[in-house]
């Protein structure tokens, strides 16, 4: 138990000493003028996931959200609290982002809790997964592979991204991008969902 936390403090100490004090005009800057991210990112809580990392983002370039199987909720105006929700306004409507990545990837834990049935099963041990799983409506689910629904979970999270009056009226006015991302922990690559042909294709990054 001793030795991981001890890992983590060996980091902090190297970020410290190495990266912190090799920019610390950058960590000034964004101390002293704010953030100013042009990306958001809806990620998923899972440790093998991290958004900074996969794209290799400095401090101050991701405004970055994750929960428990990077589900976008729909739109609720009642008196709830809604984390994920409240991120996303904050990103569109204080910050002005312009590019919101919903950022989904295999072996999802939670996904696949929820086409075994055993959150259901266990909704007793569980004070909120269950009711925030079931966000996702598994009728749309014609297969039990979870990466499959995985994916299909996504297009989901963007469908209520749309029930967001602030969100659509974006999208609406092109100040705003919607980026549906795979990521295969396995092999490194992020699929990129096409509107037209109505699948994932390998990313992109051709032209960068």
């Amino acid at each position: 138990m001793k030795e991981s936390l001890q890992k983590i403090l060996k980091g902090y100490k190297a970020f410290k000493e190495g990266y912190f004090e090799g920019n610390k005009l950058t960590m000034e800057q964004l101390s002293n003028y704010g953030q100013n991210p042009k990306v958001m990112v809806v990620s998923c809580c899972d440790s093998r996931v991290d958004p900074g990392l996969l794209t290799l983002s400095a401090p101050g370039e991701l405004f970055v959200v994750r929960n428990v199987a990077n589900i976008v909720p729909p739109f609720e105006s009642d008196d709830s609290h809604h984390g994920t929700s409240a991120a996303l306004e904050f990103g569109i409507r204080s910050l002005k982002i312009k590019h919101l990545i919903l950022l989904g990837h295999s072996k999802c834990g939670g996904i696949k809790a929820l086409i075994d049935n055993t959150i259901s099963k266990n909704a007793d041990q569980s004070d909120f997964i269950a009711n925030w799983m079931s966000i996702i409506n598994t009728d749309d689910f014609d297969t039990t592979d979870t990466d499959s629904c995985a994916q299909k979970a996504l297009i989901q999270s963007y469908n209520n991204c749309l029930s967001f009056p602030w969100i659509k009226e974006a999208l609406d006015q092109e100040t705003l991008a919607i980026h549906l991302w795979f990521f295969d922990i396995k092999s490194g690559q992020i699929y990129s969902y096409s509107e037209t042909s109505k699948e994932y294709r390998p990313l992109d990054i051709s032209t960068v």
